[in-house]
């Protein structure tokens, strides 16, 4: 298994015996990064790769002092069951993004 970084593609890559099982889109705007897709293809499901996938990228970006915007379900999610993580999170413009998406 392998995990990278291919930001000429906005992705973080997770690759078992060679072949992409998954990977998770970034946009990044001022050291923000916003997660916007996670995929894991279905012959990998179940197998833990999009948590492997997800603690990878997340490490990275605190590696590099950033923080982010999780738009993604799955990314969202990791966070809220891994709150190591929450720190991370760049609450101020989170709020202001989800007080948009709230029906008025």
């Amino acid at each position: 298994m392998e995990t990278r970084n291919e930001p000429e593609n906005d992705r973080y890559v997770i690759e078992v015996d060679g072949v992409v099982a998954g990977f998770t889109v970034y946009h990044v705007r001022g050291g923000r990064y916003f997660f916007v897709h996670t995929q894991i293809e279905p012959s990998f499901t179940g197998q833990g790769l999009g948590s492997v996938l997800a603690r990878y990228a997340l490490d990275d970006v605190r590696a590099k002092g950033g923080t982010i915007i999780p738009i993604c379900p799955f990314i969202a999610g990791y966070v809220d069951r891994h709150p190591e993580y929450q720190s991370l999170i760049d609450e101020q413009l989170w709020d202001r993004i989800n007080s948009r998406l709230k029906p008025q």
